[in-house]
This record gives structure tokens, C-alpha cells and sequence, in this order.
């Protein structure tokens, strides 16, 4: 996608094999990039949420294992890689997926032949969530077609989404938002409401930004106002993305997802789920009893960042001091409420059988 007319990529290797990202912690005030040389700063950019988003914490811990192997290619040095890597976030299920391909690629190879196919495989991981995404962009861009031949002529699709899956939750294009960006290039009419989501407002401050910077027409708003907006029949539909799907169609999202999808089924409006294959859990079925939901540091809830009238970044307490905190990260959608799943196959009900006739070999 592109940042001030230059299509950039969130992550990608240089020529030296030293890994480049945008460091997301600083959006929307400042666009910087870091560069990760060592396995320990690979771990940290996740942990750290300089990436975020699942599909490229995963394409992340790829790449944080082909970095790891640039000073220890033993099995020894394999599994300290995967074991530190899958100790940074506990609930988007690509990090666990991304670092099992690896290993079972990388495992049976000689020590001498584990560097390149390290470089090669994480390069594949990253080249096709692109591929999953754009593709999930298509057929979500015919949801808001359709939706856009149920209104009034002229006026746009309002669209509204929480947290941020967008192209810098990803590779590339995103997931929730890929409908959103294949709508608007093909020209639909269309607006976005954009949930600020607290605490870490990447509504505010990631989705905002790309949007802007792709040129969107899009709105911020207060996580709270979403009811409001949808009782008044200024929704006319929601598509928000997911860190870990269950094999029966439970979503798991940015803490608030679930209020999101209690409004919209009160109020008749279609709630879609961006979801990219890898991102399917196929080993659980209750969402709410088997999902770890990650609690962070509470000084997410009680501090604020941003930028002051003459420049300055400044953080800010907002809390009485002494008050405690609880800072849950994702909450569960139970798959009632989804009205359907956006996959790079297709569009299915949050059905196991849903998800088994795009994906018949999971059977």
C-alpha cells in the first residue's frame, strides 16, 4: 500500500539479510523505520508491538527465526529460536503457525542448508499473506457492492471497524480493510467509521493514518458511539478483523469486538470477519474456554501518548495514581453473532461446515 505516494510493504529483508519494519509504536506522529539483526530484537518488535496484527507477527517470527539461525544454525539453536519467539504473544494463533513451518521445514535439513531455506521459506510466509489478502480483499469488495445497490444512488457505504486490520496489521492490502481498499479502487462509494479502540487506540492512530494516506474517506470515532451510529442507520455494515478463529467460526479480536457484534445483531446489521487461513485455529472449538486471552501492562489503560500544540510527543496519566488496572487484550465473538467470514476462498457462515466447504482438507 502506499505512504505519501510509495507503495511500501510492513516488513521486508535487505540485502544483507538484516530485517527492516515500521515501527508502528510511533503512527501516526512520526513514520520510522527499525531494522532487526538478531533474534532478541525480532522477539522484542512483537512483544513490543513495534508489529502487530497476526498475520504479521507471523510473517515477523518467520523471519525472527531465519535471523536467529545467522548465529546458530544447531537444533539447539532452531528450537531456542521457536520457543523465544512463541513466548511474545499469547493468543494470535499465526505466531505458533508461522514458527511450526518453519520448523518442520527447517529441521530436517543439515545446519549448512538451514539459512537459505530459513531465508526462503519466511520470504514465502510474507509473499502469500499478500496473496491471502488481496484475495480476501475481492471477495469482501462484493459485500460492499451489494451493499452499495441497497442505497440510495450517490450515497456512500458506511463501513465501520474496530481496532486496526489494515495493510499494517499484515504484509500487505490487510484484512478487514482489503475490501475496503478493492472497494474503493473499483470505484464504490464508501466511507469508514473508524473505532478509536482503546486502549492502544490503533483505530485512531493506524487506521486513521493508512486510510488518510490512501485516501479513504473515513470518520474517528469513540469506541462507544458504534451503537449509536447503527441505531440510527448510519452502519451498513461492520467488517473488523481477527487474531485466532476457532474450527467453529468463534472470533477472537481486539478487546471490544464482542459489544461490536452484540449492536450490530440488535440492530440488523451484517457483521463480517476478515479472516486469512492461516489464522484458523484448527484445533479448538470453544472460543471462550480454550482461547488464552493476553493480558498487557495496565499503564496501556492508564497512560496516553500524543502530540502536544508545539510538536512535542508527551505521555500523560489519566488515572487516579493507585487505582488499578486490568488491561485484557481480545475478547470472543461467539460465531452467532457473525453474520459471515471473509476468506481468501470466499465468503462462508461461521460454521464449522462453513468453514469445511472452503476448506474440505481440514475435514
Amino acid at each position: 500500500m502506499r505512504i505519501d505516494g510509495t507503495a511500501y510493504r510492513t516488513i521486508w529483508p535487505e540485502a544483507d539479510g538484516i530485517l527492516t519494519v515500521i515501527d508502528q509504536t510511533r503512527l501516526p506522529h512520526e513514520f520510522a523505520l527499525v531494522r532487526l539483526t538478531n533474534l532478541n530484537e525480532a522477539a522484542h518488535a512483537i512483544r513490543a508491538m513495534l508489529v502487530r496484527g497476526a498475520p504479521l507477527i507471523g510473517a515477523t517470527a518467520a523471519y525472527g527465526v531465519a535471523l536467529a539461525l545467522r548465529a546458530d544454525a544447531s537444533d539447539a539453536g532452531l528450537e531456542r529460536a521457536c520457543i523465544t519467539l512463541l513466548e511474545t504473544r499469547p493468543t494470535a494463533v499465526n505466531l505458533r503457525w508461522a514458527l511450526e513451518r518453519m520448523r518442520a521445514r527447517l529441521a530436517p535439513l543439515p545446519e549448512s542448508q538451514r539459512l537459505a531455506a530459513a531465508d526462503a521459506e519466511a520470504a514465502s510466509i510474507a509473499d502469500e499473506d499478500v496473496a491471502i489478502n488481496r484475495a480476501i480483499g475481492g471477495h469482501g469488495a462484493a459485500l460492499i457492492h451489494a451493499a452499495a445497490g441497497r442505497k440510495a444512488p450517490g450515497g456512500p457505504v458506511n463501513v465501520l471497524t474496530h481496532c486496526n486490520a489494515g495493510w499494517l496489521a499484515t504484509v500487505d492490502w490487510g484484512t478487514a480493510l482489503a475490501p475496503v481498499y478493492a472497494a474503493f479502487e473499483q470505484g464504490i462509494p464508501l466511507h469508514v467509521w473508524v473505532d478509536e479502540t482503546r486502549p492502544r487506540n490503533q483505530g485512531a492512530s493506524l487506521t486513521a493514518w493508512e486510510l488518510k494516506q490512501h485516501g479513504v474517506p473515513h470518520t474517528v470515532i469513540a469506541d462507544n458511539v458504534g451503537g449509536h451510529l447503527m441505531q440510527h442507520g448510519k452502519v451498513d455494515l461492520c467488517i473488523v478483523g481477527t487474531d485466532r478463529t476457532t474450527a467453529a467460526g468463534d472470533v477472537c479480536n481486539k478487546i471490544g469486538t464482542y459489544l461490536k457484534a452484540l449492536a450490530a445483531h440488535d440492530n440488523g446489521v451484517p457483521f463480517y470477519v476478515g479472516l486469512p487461513s492461516p489464522t484458523i485455529d484448527w484445533t479448538i472449538a470453544d472460543g471462550l474456554r480454550n482461547i488464552p486471552i493476553e493480558e498487557r501492562d495496565g499503564r496501556e489503560v492508564s497512560e496516553l501518548t500524543g502530540r502536544t500544540a508545539d510538536g512535542r510527543i508527551e505521555t500523560v496519566r489519566v488515572t487516579p495514581d493507585g487505582s488499578p488496572v486490568a488491561n485484557y487484550a481480545f475478547d470472543v465473538t461467539p460465531a452467532r453473532l457473525v453474520t459471515g467470514l471473509i476468506t481468501e476462498r470466499g465468503v462462508c457462515a461461521a460454521t464449522r461446515e462453513g468453514l469445511l466447504g472452503l476448506f474440505p482438507e481440514r475435514a
